[in-house]
């Protein structure tokens, strides 16, 4: 019934709805869109009915749209390819993928030079033939060549800062000793070692007693520079670098910084309390003899064992005589006695590069120069030492490219050639391909070699040293009667100092 006074209402016309188009792939874009754009269109329309020529416009820019949007059109294919580079782009940003680290950065510390070239003019002195001038002294510091040496690494590592590499490397050198997270310090401990003058140099003091050189006193002076540095005095040399490759190098202030980062061969001649595999790095001798250029194969290697070097040795190398006596009349072993000089040197190239394995016993510490003299020679070493650490293990295993024979087997006759000689050709062809993959980490003359990676070894300490400084900022002093285990061989106690 109609209200009074009113017309009667007109029904509210229903929305128009279009059904969807038929199902096609679906596009290439992922984007959301109303079912229909004339429903969407029609909820905002009045209630009146539409006008045909609005329709009629709606209609034409929803066929539009589709007709951009499918996969054979060409706009939407180079809108597709615009987006998809732009995915590209993002995907390549920093925000996803892993930026490298930024160095670790060191300071090289100005050395007065008796410490470095100092020490190559020393030695050149002390072996230059008597009554002949010594060349050396003529020559300036950047001329000046390290002697052919096991213990080089010192002479690689130093110049290497001092040519300031680009900065895509481990560490990068820097002016600033405040901007430093590590100091390197540059003597040249090995050879102030074995510098050992065979005759007086012809230098004179002032009282005009000719001037012996010291490796003891060299030691001594050091720390005595050291200690007046305020960037030792401030952490006591826990974030300072010394390399000390011989096995007796700096032994006598070792004691004085062993909170330091050490670069050492083994810990043969080191305590507990004064080095650890946690805080210090292994370094690789630098080989004395030169490495194969050839192929790997097992046709050009008539001898199946090789061995050339000091047959007695301290207490750790004992072994030695033993296998030389267990060896020595074997048909198929090359088993010598010979020290360092050139002949040997000559001799023992020749012998790896004919032999299919080396052999390489403790001597009077676990390492020595002759593994790596295998490794550059293709020659599968067979490492008879219990005690023996190895340079970068956290990238090459040594199962691969070597042979561990325990000393109370080795050492029982006809046990280790018994074994050798049931080692098929393939297998060792398999230990030579391993060794070339690694071959390039023990030759220091490689641009890509183990300078590179020592200096990433000594980056990898620089958040330890930061979490044990931080640490001892804030601990009271400690007793001396035992070691810290915590602080890593480190039996030195730490005050808490008040702020100057």
């Amino acid at each position: 019934m109609w209200e009074r006074g009113r017309p009667p209402r007109k029904p509210r016309p229903s929305p128009i709805l279009v059904p969807p188009p038929p199902s096609s792939p679906p596009p290439r874009l992922n984007l959301l869109l109303p079912r229909s754009l004339l429903a969407l269109a029609a909820r905002a329309m009045p209630s009146r009915r539409p006008s045909p020529v609005l329709l009629l416009l709606l209609t034409l820019s929803l066929a539009l749209l589709f007709l951009i949007l499918s996969p054979s059109s060409p706009s939407a294919s180079v809108f597709s390819r615009s987006l998809s580079s732009g995915s590209a782009i993002a995907s390549s940003s920093p925000a996803s993928t892993s930026a490298p680290p930024a160095p670790v950065k060191i300071y090289l510390y100005d050395l007065p030079a008796k410490f470095t070239f100092g020490v190559v003019r020393s030695y050149t002195a002390a072996r230059a033939p008597s009554g002949s001038a010594d060349a050396a002294a003529a020559l300036p510091d950047e001329q000046l060549r390290y002697p052919g040496h096991q213990h080089a690494a010192e002479w690689w590592l130093f110049k290497d800062l001092l040519r300031r590499r680009p900065w895509d490397r481990p560490v990068a050198r820097v002016d600033d000793p405040s901007d430093a997270d590590l100091f390197y310090v540059p003597f040249f401990s090995s050879l102030s070692l074995v510098v050992n003058p065979i005759r007086s140099p012809p230098a004179a003091n002032a009282s005009g007693a000719a001037a012996a050189f010291s490796d003891e006193a060299m030691q001594e002076e050091l720390l005595e520079w050291l200690e007046r540095q305020p960037y030792w005095r401030r952490h006591r040399g826990r974030d300072h670098v010394f390399i000390c490759q011989d096995p007796n190098a700096l032994y006598r202030v070792i004691d004085r910084i062993s909170n330091a980062v050490l670069l050492v061969s083994d810990f043969g001649r080191l305590r507990s309390d004064q080095a650890s595999l946690v805080k210090d790095v292994i370094l690789p001798y630098s080989h004395r003899i030169n490495s194969f250029k050839g192929e790997v194969g097992v046709d050009g290697r008539p001898s199946l064992l090789f061995f050339m070097g000091n047959r007695y040795r301290k207490e750790g190398g004992k072994v030695r005589d033993a296998l030389f006596q267990i060896l020595e009349n074997e048909d198929d072993v090359t088993i010598k006695h010979g020290t360092q000089s050139r002949e040997s040197r000559r001799a023992a190239r020749q012998g790896m590069h004919s032999s299919k394995f080396c052999l390489h016993p403790a001597g009077d510490t676990p390492s020595a120069c002759r593994l790596f003299d295998a490794l550059v020679s293709l020659c599968v070493p067979v490492i008879v030492s219990d005690y023996i650490e190895l340079p970068f293990e956290d990238i090459i295993d040594y199962n691969k490219i070597s042979i561990f024979v325990g000393t109370s087997k080795a050492v029982q006759p006809g046990y280790l050639t018994s074994m050798l000689r049931r080692i098929s050709s393939e297998r060792i062809l398999e230990y030579q391909r391993e060794i070339k993959k690694v071959k390039h980490y023990f030759e220091y003359e490689d641009p890509n070699g183990p300078v590179n990676e020592i200096w990433r070894q000594v980056s990898l300490k620089a958040p330890l040293i930061k979490l044990l400084i931080n640490r001892n900022k804030r601990l009271l002093e400690r007793g001396t009667n035992g070691t810290d285990c915590s602080c890593i061989c480190s039996t030195t106690p730490t005050e808490i100092t008040a702020a100057s």
